[in-house]
C-alpha cells in the first residue's frame, strides 16, 4: 500500500451559423454517446503544481494561492482502518510515498475555485520520495464511484461531483475511501489561469491541422459565451484562418487543448494538451523576467491548494527539484475493467468501474509495487454497491 508524505502538521461548439451545422449537431449527439476522457490534460494540472513550487523558491508577491485546511485526523480524510493498520508496518510497500491530488476546474467564477466547480481532471500524484519518481493516474470524471462516503444516502455519482459539491476535502476522501488511499493534500487549478499564462508570456506556437481548424473558432466561441462575453462582439475573439505551426493567444490555445472532435479523439486530445504544455514551455525561456513573473502572479491567482508552502521548504532545499521525473502515466478505471451505463436522469451516462476491487487492486501495484495488494472491507463493499446498482444498465 501507498503514503502521504510525514510533513509537519461545454465541452462544446458554437451553435451553427455555417453549412455544417447539421454535421456539428451530429458529432455532438456521438460523442455523448462516447466514454469521456479528461477535459484537463495532466499536463496542464502539473503546470499548478510547478508553478506553487516555483512560488515557494522564488519568494514573489502577488496574492498568492487560496489556502484550504484539511482536517488532521485520518478518519476525517476517510482513510480506511486498514490503510491505517497497513501504514503502521514496518515494511509497508506504501511507506516513502507523497500521494498528491491534482484537480483540473471548469471554474467561471473565482469563488468556485474552492467549491462550486466540476473537476474535469482528476488526477492522482504518487512521488517517491527515495527514488524521486513520479507516477500519475487519471480518474476518469464520469467514474461512478461513492463520492460522498461519510454521508447518507445514494451518494454514488460521477466523480466530478465530489468536488463540485464539497471542495478538495470531499474529492480527496472519495479518492480514500474508494481506492484505499490516503491522500491529504490537494491541489486545484482553475482553466482561465491557463489562457492568462499564454497571453502573459507572449502566445505560444502550435501545429494546427486539418481537423482542429474546423473547430478551434467554436470553441473559442463557446468559451467566452460560457463566461457571459459577448462572443459575436466585433473583435472579442481571433479567428485562427489557417492550418499549420503558428502563434496562438490564449483563448486560441485554451480551445486548442479543448477541442473533441479529432482523430483518434479523446486520446489525440490530451496529446494536444500536452503538446501545449511543451509550447507553454518553450515560449517561457524565451521570455523576458517580467513576462515570466506576470505569468507566474496570474497562474497562483488560480490555484486552491492544502499545501503551505513552509511543507514545500524541505524539498526545495534539500533536494534537486530537477531529479523529480514522471515515470509512468495511466487511468482508471483500466481499459479492460470498464463499461459504460446509463443510469437515472439526473446522473446520466457513466463510465463504470467493472469490477472496482481489482482496479484498485491494479492501481497498487501500478503506484507502489505491490503485487499482493488485498483491498479493504471498505473498498469490497462498494465494488458490491457498484455491480448491483450498473449490472442491468450495462450497455
Amino acid at each position: 500500500m501507498g503514503t502521504t508524505k510525514n510533513h509537519p502538521q461545454n465541452n462544446g461548439g458554437r451553435p451553427g451559423d455555417s453549412a455544417g451545422t447539421r454535421k456539428a449537431v451530429a458529432q455532438r449527439a456521438a460523442a455523448r454517446k462516447r466514454r469521456k476522457f479528461i477535459v484537463f490534460g495532466v499536463e496542464i494540472v502539473l503546470l499548478g503544481v510547478m508553478l506553487a513550487i516555483l512560488w515557494v523558491v522564488m519568494h514573489v508577491g502577488g496574492e498568492g494561492p487560496t489556502y484550504v485546511e484539511m482536517p488532521s485526523e485520518p478518519e476525517s480524510l476517510a482513510i480506511p482502518t486498514e490503510v491505517q493498520q497497513e501504514l503502521e508496518k514496518e515494511d509497508s510497500t506504501m511507506k516513502g510515498y507523497w500521494n498528491i491530488a491534482l484537480f483540473g476546474l471548469d471554474a467561471n467564477k473565482k469563488k468556485q475555485l474552492v467549491k462550486g466547480a466540476h473537476s474535469d481532471s482528476i488526477i492522482i500524484a504518487s512521488i517517491n520520495l527515495d527514488t524521486e519518481e513520479i507516477r500519475l493516474v487519471s480518474v476518469l470524471r464520469d467514474t461512478y464511484l461513492n463520492t460522498n462516503p461519510d454521508g447518507e444516502g445514494d451518494t454514488y455519482f460521477k466523480a466530478n461531483n465530489a468536488y463540485f459539491t464539497g471542495g478538495g476535502e470531499r474529492a480527496i476522501k472519495m479518492l480514500n475511501a474508494n481506492l484505499d488511499l490516503n491522500i491529504t493534500d490537494f491541489i486545484a487549478v482553475g482553466f482561465d489561469g491557463l489562457e492568462a499564462i499564454v497571453d502573459a508570456i507572449g502566445g505560444v506556437y502550435l501545429d494546427v491541422d486539418d481537423t482542429e481548424i474546423q473547430h478551434i473558432d467554436n470553441y473559442q466561441w463557446s468559451i467566452l459565451n460560457t463566461r457571459g462575453v459577448d462572443p459575436d462582439a466585433p473583435g472579442a475573439f481571433t479567428k485562427v484562418t489557417q492550418t499549420g505551426y503558428q502563434k496562438l493567444n490564449g483563448l486560441q490555445a485554451t480551445a486548442y487543448c479543448r477541442i473533441r472532435y479529432r482523430k483518434g479523439n479523446d486520446f489525440a486530445r490530451t496529446q494536444a494538451q500536452r503538446e501545449l504544455l511543451m509550447a507553454i514551455a518553450e515560449q517561457a525561456k524565451q521570455a523576458s523576467l517580467d513576462q515570466v513573473l506576470n505569468a507566474f502572479n496570474v497562474a497562483m491567482e488560480n490555484v486552491v491548494t492544502s499545501i503551505q508552502p513552509e511543507e514545500l521548504l524541505p524539498y526545495v532545499t534539500e533536494a534537486n527539484l530537477a531529479n523529480f521525473k514522471i515515470v509512468g502515466e495511466d487511468s482508471l478505471p483500466q481499459s479492460d475493467m470498464w463499461g459504460d451505463a446509463s443510469m437515472d436522469n439526473r446522473k446520466g451516462e457513466c463510465v463504470i468501474p467493472l469490477d472496482l476491487q481489482s482496479n484498485v487492486e491494479w492501481l497498487h501495484k501500478f503506484l507502489f509495487a505491490d503485487e499482493n495488494y488485498s483491498v479493504s472491507t471498505v473498498v469490497q463493499e462498494y465494488s458490491k454497491h457498484i455491480k448491483n446498482d450498473t449490472q442491468n444498465r450495462l450497455k
